[in-house]
């Protein structure tokens, strides 16, 4: 069983509409810019942190791409909040220095501000939507969200070609009904996968999940936000570099 940082291993084509690019906005001090892409379901938003160190690169995982060409981490949100989750912020901020381009994805209906994430199938024609502008500069993207942001990247990786899937709080189950597996949908990715979970997630804690072809990694007494007791946990800023050295780690062992 291998290891990643202070996290634990458990070791474990194409149909996309046609996206088309609306607005784009750039803070030119950090390279940080945002695209609005129509998409079947409406208007989603990709907020882009390039990656600052362009001395590393990924290899193309087809002949069709360009050798060395940036990989990119797409992630998704959940259905309870937006990218302004902790995890979320945590990557956007770690993974530029690491040569790797984060593109966090706003699904359709949070950009037009409802409350209520729709159903699954809505989810994924959203986020098939976004999948061309993630994939336009031609290199690797990796799949990936927060807890029903991460179901979606699951379900949908195979499909549309992704190099593979982090999920990020994956519920496994809803809270106190473990009997309501989602599993399926996590071992069906047909991709390397990387779950990163809270040690006292509600919606699956790591020594639930079911063997299978995937990694999973820990967060010491998370929470499904990756929240932290003050008083037993590793401390906040801990965790968070935990989950990011897991995941760079991870990336880097795709190469």
């Amino acid at each position: 069983m291998g290891h990643v940082s202070n996290t634990e291993h458990v070791s474990n084509a194409e149909h996309v509409s046609n996206a088309e690019h609306v607005n784009t906005g750039t803070t030119e001090e950090t390279g940080r810019r945002s695209e609005t892409v129509d998409t079947d379901t409406g208007p989603a938003r990709i907020t882009w942190f390039p990656a600052t160190d362009t001395a590393k690169s990924f290899p193309a995982t087809d002949t069709a791409k360009t050798p060395g060409t940036r990989p990119v981490l797409a992630l998704g949100h959940g259905a309870g909040g937006g990218i302004e989750a902790r995890d979320l912020q945590a990557l956007a901020a770690a993974l530029p220095a690491h040569g790797v381009t984060v593109a966090l994805v706003e699904q359709p209906w949070r950009v037009a501000g409802k409350r209520l994430a729709p159903a699954p199938k809505t989810l994924d024609t959203g986020w098939r939507g976004v999948w061309p502008a993630l994939t336009a500069a031609g290199g690797p993207v990796v799949a990936g969200g927060r807890s029903a942001g991460a179901r979606v990247a699951c379900r949908t990786a195979a499909e549309l070609g992704a190099r593979a899937v982090l999920a990020l709080s994956f519920p496994l189950h809803p809270p106190g009904r473990p009997e309501k597996s989602r599993a399926d949908e996590l071992l069906g990715t047909g991709v390397p996968t990387l779950v990163v979970q809270g040690g006292r997630d509600p919606f699956g804690r790591p020594d639930e999940f079911p063997p299978g072809e995937y990694e999973i990694a820990e967060v010491p007494y998370g929470d499904h936000g990756f929240a932290v007791p003050k008083k037993t946990g590793p401390g906040q800023d801990a965790a968070m570099g935990i989950l990011t050295a897991a995941v760079t780690g991870w990336l880097a062992a795709l190469v």
